[in-house]
């Protein structure tokens, strides 16, 4: 029965779902090119949701984990039409930078914008999928010491 649930979860949510990931790598610690990110954000005019500490976390319950960030951000000028189109974006949005130590390499990564909204009823072709694939282009650039 196991099997078969992870099989039907697999086959409803697809192996494609984090595919096409956008990966750089950045100069500094984590925190310190996540603290680049997270002001090249707030500089850009766009709103910090939250900042996820998962090393952090796992260290809690005295548990490994490599160090790892997420930045939660977004501008609802370019977020709304999306959920305009389609409300089920909402679980895509706010957008999300995932930076992270891979064995004394800091890495930043985030999935390429025409992927993130594959499965919803949303216009890809609109100028808001450009804007917001230059902006996290550019603000990781940012986070990237580049």
């Amino acid at each position: 029965m196991k099997t078969w649930i992870a099989a039907a979860a697999l086959a409803a949510f697809g192996t494609g779902a984090w595919a096409d990931m956008i990966v750089k790598d950045a100069t500094g610690t984590v925190a310190e090119a996540m603290d680049r990110l997270e002001a090249a954000v707030t500089g850009a005019g766009a709103t910090v949701f939250a900042r996820v500490d998962h090393g952090g976390g796992a260290a809690s319950v005295d548990l490994e984990l490599a160090d790892a960030q997420l930045l939660i951000f977004g501008n609802p000028m370019l977020g709304t039409p999306v959920m305009q189109q389609d409300i089920r974006a909402g679980l895509v949005l706010p957008l999300h930078v995932l930076i992270y130590d891979d064995n004394g390499t800091t890495r930043i990564t985030y999935e390429e914008v025409e992927d993130l909204f594959d499965d919803f009823t949303v216009d890809a072709t609109a100028e808001v999928f450009t804007r917001i694939a230059g902006a996290l282009n550019n603000l990781t650039d940012a986070a990237a010491g580049q």
